[in-house]
């Protein structure tokens, strides 16, 4: 039973190992695309997931000093 699963993958694998391989056309293309394609992908993906992060940490700062704001804005009008 075992053997069957893993001949399975290998052909699987052999299916599709051309299409792992590169962009055909990649000399021709922009910049960024050659770029890409160069770096190894779990470089573009720790990359694109840190600018992810930094723009949540952005958005998480920018709203705690905008309901900071407004508490004190509440707590004035209780006072007075």
């Amino acid at each position: 039973m075992q053997e069957d699963s893993l001949a399975a993958v290998d052909t699987l694998t052999q299916s599709y190992s051309d299409l792992w391989a590169g962009v055909n056309g990649a000399e021709e293309a922009s910049a960024f695309v050659q770029f890409m394609s160069s770096n190894d992908l779990i470089f573009v993906v720790l990359g694109v997931s840190l600018i992810i992060w930094l723009v949540l940490l952005f958005f998480l700062f920018r709203l705690d000093k905008k309901v900071t704001k407004l508490e004190k804005q509440v707590q004035n009008k209780e006072e007075a």
